[in-house]
């Protein structure tokens, strides 16, 4: 019977999942997702091969939570996977606070620590909590690992996490934490066999997805990264507003007398490509449409992200390579080349051909500074971490 270890990556209305061998390879097993959770939830699973596993959707009565949802999936597994044996449970966690800069194996302890957090990133934290809470109650509960994605900007100068606020304010914890964490970390490991010139130097990764950032590495470790207190700041992304001068948030307040709860929806549901372009937060609907509001979106999100490219390249002292990743940056090739296009001052020479055939390096090969397309794997991040400490 071979040892397994399960991944959770929970979201605000889906859990992704994965499953892997915990021999030395982690060998892929299976994968899916349960999405539209509490809407029109529906599962599907898929073998390391692409071929169905089975589907299920609840489309009438009682919509399954995310504690619902996640005991749902761990009866399917048992049943699916009746030669293996269920060592560990890795969870992907958006915040770690100050406490964590590694993964820790969770207790009752970490639990609380955890939940403690949750105003720090109310639209993440519950829903990465949920399924921890639903598997601990189980008698044959497995251990249990969390990953954040604070850890990996631990390493950022000191200086680059603070805010200038009272230190009454910032005691508290009011700090630049930065995101994407377990994505920039898989890159990193990456990287020695795609570019070593890059992985010994300076490099900007652009996780570009729903949710987008930059992050600065020198020598594979965080040095600058664009998200802050929360997931909100930096670029633009599908449905964020990202850095969005203050005083607009005090005029949402003061002259068109909204509240707390309507500024939140505004600026992490209802801004970034959705509500430039009025028509959707998805790249590729936008990218098909003939509306000029439409070309207005990307375009801003382009330059959004060339902008804040050169703040981190500043940080940097310099550029080495340009990653893109995630979603859209694995996938957009118009994006691609208009950042690229942006980045020429920095010595990014693009090949055009390379970037629309989506391949690895899109930057010609005298292009001063690299520029590659590395898909990003957190979940396989998330299954090393979590093999790693249950074995120490």
């Amino acid at each position: 019977m071979s040892d397994l270890i399960l991944v959770l990556n929970a979201g605000s209305s889906s859990i992704k999942f994965a499953l892997y061998d915990a021999a030395e390879d982690l060998r892929l097993r299976l994968k899916g997702q349960v999405e539209g959770i509490g809407v029109a939830a529906h599962f599907s699973a898929r073998d390391a091969n692409g071929n169905s596993l089975g589907e299920q959707s609840w489309m009438d009565g009682i919509q399954p939570d995310h504690e619902l949802a996640t005991e749902f999936l761990m009866h399917w597994l048992r049943a699916e996977v009746a030669d293996g044996r269920l060592v560990g449970v890795g969870h992907r966690v958006v915040h770690g606070g100050t406490r964590f800069s590694v993964p820790a194996r969770i207790d009752s302890d970490v639990a609380d620590y955890l939940s403690r957090l949750i105003p720090l990133a109310p639209l993440h934290q519950p829903h990465n909590l949920a399924p921890i809470r639903r598997i601990a109650q189980q008698s044959d509960a497995p251990p249990q690992v969390a990953c954040f994605d604070t850890a990996f900007h631990r390493t950022r100068p000191e200086v680059e996490q603070a805010l200038p606020l009272p230190r009454e304010i910032t005691g508290r914890g009011v700090r630049r934490y930065g995101f994407h964490g377990l994505s920039y970390e898989y890159i990193a490991s990456k990287l020695p066999q795609i570019d070593p010139r890059a992985a010994r130097g300076r490099t900007v990764v652009a996780h570009l997805g729903n949710g987008a950032s930059l992050c600065g590495m020198l020598a594979g470790r965080s040095v600058a990264t664009t998200m802050g207190f929360t997931a909100l700041e930096g670029l633009m992304m599908g449905t964020r507003a990202g850095s969005i001068d203050p005083g607009v948030i005090l005029y949402l307040f003061d002259t068109l007398h909204m509240n707390a709860r309507d500024v939140s929806a505004l600026l992490y549901k209802r801004s970034g490509l959705l509500g430039v372009s009025g028509i959707s937060s998805d790249m590729r609907v936008l990218s098909a449409s003939e509306s000029a509001r439409a070309r207005e979106a990307i375009d801003l999100f382009a330059y959004r992200i060339v902008r804040e490219i050169g703040s981190i390249a500043a940080a940097l002292r310099g550029i080495d390579a340009l990653v893109f990743t995630a979603g859209i940056g694995e996938n957009a090739a118009s994006v691609r080349e208009a950042v690229c296009r942006g980045c020429d001052w920095l010595g990014v020479e693009m090949d055009e051909q390379a970037n629309s055939g989506n391949q690895l390096r899109i930057s010609s090969a005298s292009s001063p500074v690299a520029a590659w397309v590395i898909p990003t794997d957190e979940e396989l991040m998330v299954a090393r971490h979590t093999r790693q400490l249950l074995r120490d």
